[in-house]
């Protein structure tokens, strides 16, 4: 299978070279069949021995990508697929490998693997995302390594493939400006996203791709977990389904992840949250707007204070209001563009942990019922007890 290394090639400071470890026992569980034929792959060849191979990122070929990124709030200035292999790119689009074993990026005491439950997840949530609407990262395959890993307690092991419009995210930004590569990392952003716009247009770009993508999210009360700049897609599509879950009854102040023990990115937030990302990456693009700092601030400022009327226009656009609420067949009938189906929190902890205990049959059910959000599916009709819920973004 030949891919294209455009973003390895064009920079190769942004990158370094990483292998998937050897598993055991690696089966394909998923294969998204009908997104690998529309990417010209060769669905027979994925379901190969040479084909796992090559999906879990052993063909020698691959990268791990460099980027920051704040964290909650605060500054960690190197980041980087820890546990994560870009494969290489095809029909203008990225094939990436999470799951894959330890890379140069991997922090002391990770093992960069990934856990089966998680992976399952974000090829669920993905899917269901697509489904709603709502632009996404996509899920190629799922593959089973064989190993047993340790989290909370021993589970199986497995490595998720998914596509993107590109893994150049505000934390990838953040990087190339600390190592003084902003330049060719916004011009390679530009050639790929946005074509013919200069600096202060790709920011612009950005603004209303994200401010669009997170007006999407509080219609459906997706709430993501972890809006950390590494997590910003300068695409605006939606990234890593780690801790993320859907509001199922109208609350700004709701939230679920482990990890955001204060809240920060509870639903209400969320807009706030992308403008204070936004402002991030209008520093890293400050030497590009202008050599005079002072006008390249102004620049910035001038540009940032479209924000808020960009968000709420998309805001707007979505008639967040009128749709946000129980998500209910009552709902659906009072504004058609409500969904009768999400991925309700409590059914899809238990297709998870019945996943990770061997049984894939109800996870299969509620992976074809979120497929038809516009359907009526007794398996997630009714909202379930929510009291102490907790999501956990299984690193």
């Amino acid at each position: 299978m030949k891919l294209q290394h455009s973003y390895a090639e064009a920079l190769p400071d942004m990158v370094r070279a990483a292998t998937g470890e050897e598993q055991p026992d690696p089966q394909l569980l998923i294969l998204n069949e009908p997104l690998a034929a529309e990417l010209g792959l060769d669905v027979d060849f994925l379901k190969s021995a040479d084909g796992l191979k090559f999906l879990l990122g052993q063909s020698g070929e691959g990268h791990a990508m460099a980027y920051s990124g704040h964290q909650f709030g605060q500054l960690s200035p190197v980041l980087g697929d820890g546990r994560a292999i870009l494969l290489g790119e095809i029909a203008g689009q990225d094939l990436h490998a999470k799951g894959t074993g330890k890379t140069p990026f991997s922090r002391p005491g990770s093992d960069g693997r990934g856990a089966l439950g998680p992976m399952l997840r974000e090829y669920l949530m993905s899917e269901a995302m697509q489904a709603l609407g709502v632009p996404t990262t996509r899920g190629l395959a799922v593959i089973s390594t064989g190993r047993k890993i340790q989290r909370d307690r021993v589970v199986p092991g497995a490595v998720m493939v998914r596509t993107a419009a590109s893994h150049i995210r505000v934390g990838t930004m953040q990087y190339a400006a600390m190592t003084d590569q902003i330049k060719d990392v916004a011009d390679f952003a530009i050639a790929r996203h946005y074509p013919g716009e200069d600096y202060q247009g790709l920011f612009r770009k950005v603004m209303h791709a994200q401010a669009a993508t997170v007006a999407k999210w509080q219609r459906l009360g997706f709430i993501h977990g972890v809006m950390n700049t590494d997590n910003t897609t300068l695409s605006g599509e939606t990234i890593d389904y780690g801790p993320c879950a859907f509001m199922e009854q109208f609350d700004v102040n709701t939230y679920f992840s482990s990890i955001d023990t204060q809240g920060r990115y509870r639903y209400g937030n969320q807009p706030s949250i992308l403008g204070w990302n936004l402002a991030r990456l209008a520093e890293t693009l400050l030497p590009l707007f202008d050599e005079d700092p002072n006008h390249a601030i102004d620049i910035a400022n001038s540009t940032m204070a479209e924000f808020t009327d960009i968000m709420n226009g998309a805001l707007e656009t979505e008639d967040v209001q009128e749709v946000t609420g129980d998500i209910t067949e009552e709902n659906h009938k009072r504004d058609p563009n409500s969904p009768v189906t999400i991925p309700r929190n409590i059914p899809v902890d238990r297709a998870l942990k019945q996943a990770t205990d061997g049984d894939l049959s109800y996870y299969f059910e509620l992976l074809e019922a979120v497929k038809k959000p516009s359907e009526h599916h007794p398996v997630l009709s009714l909202p379930g007890d929510l009291e102490g819920f907790i999501t956990f973004c299984g690193t």
